[in-house]
């Protein structure tokens, strides 16, 4: 949490989609709309959280989650999954009839199937909760499925798939929890690979926003399953993330560098 000086203004971690002026930035959903390409966000979480909301909202303040909800309309994406956390749905009957009258297909299961050429949103409530908790198959459908989608436009893609609650159990400082989310994410990370083998001219880029909880492994067993670690904090850390990239245009990505580089770096890699 906190702030950063940026520009003689003060940037606020609570801003989402917004500038240090107050002023809305242009989302990587987008720059790829213009280039007549589609996009698609997956969270294993609320689809009005920071991650997504960063890719198709405008907002001072993150937990303004109703009015996140309202900005995907007007916003380039054409397929959103995730849990709905209520913003849209339940308590927002109104939006989804709006969404619904603008051609927006709405399901409320991964697994459902996708109407093509059309923008989808996808409220999953498996999503809602941990691996360990019965979560099951939901980001590895939701990737299979976000793929064969953004697949049919042959101008290209963008998505974004998030591992959402590696943060929340390293908030928690639950061990069990940040491990078998990140079994869960490796596995999405090994699915992307084995696509981008298949279809040339795939880029996979890895990284994280943070690192949270200061978590130092101590010790581990590949064979028996085990590992075990120490927690510093229940917060957010300024240690550094790793970006690991895959396919074509993957050398921009070596070294070190600020995190916001990698909005740059993605629209330098689609230049030929």
């Amino acid at each position: 949490g906190g702030t950063a000086m940026a520009t003689g203004h003060k940037t606020n971690n609570r801003f989402i989609g917004v500038g240090p002026a107050e002023n809305n930035l242009e989302q990587l959903p987008a720059v790829f709309k213009k280039l007549k390409k589609s996009t698609a966000l997956i969270s294993t979480g609320d689809v009005t959280d920071a991650t997504p909301a960063s890719f198709y909202a405008h907002n001072k303040e993150r937990d303004s989650s109703f009015m996140i909800a309202g900005d995907f309309l007007s916003s380039s994406v054409d397929l959103l999954m995730g849990s709905d956390s209520n913003h849209f749905s339940r308590n927002n009957d109104s939006l989804i009839k709006i969404l619904r009258n603008n051609k927006v297909n709405v399901l409320y299961s991964a697994h459902a199937k996708l109407t093509p050429q059309s923008r989808n949103l996808v409220l999953d409530n498996r999503a809602k909760l941990t691996a360990l908790a019965g979560r099951g198959d939901f980001l590895e459908t939701s990737l299979k499925q976000a793929l064969n989608y953004l697949n049919q436009n042959n101008q290209g893609y963008f998505l974004m798939a998030e591992g959402a609650k590696i943060d929340a159990g390293a908030h928690y400082n639950n061990l069990p929890i940040v491990v078998t989310e990140l079994l869960d994410f490796d596995a999405a990370v090994g699915n992307a690979m084995q696509w981008a083998d298949t279809h040339p001219g795939t880029l996979v880029i890895v990284t994280a926003d943070h690192e949270t909880g200061g978590l130092t492994l101590m010790d581990g067993d590949i064979k028996k399953g085990y590992v075990s670690g120490h927690f510093s904090t229940e917060d957010h850390t300024a240690i550094s993330v790793p970006v690991f990239a895959y396919g074509p245009r993957s050398n921009l990505f070596t070294g070190f560098f600020n995190n916001t580089e990698i909005y740059h770096k993605i629209l330098q890699a689609l230049k030929k």
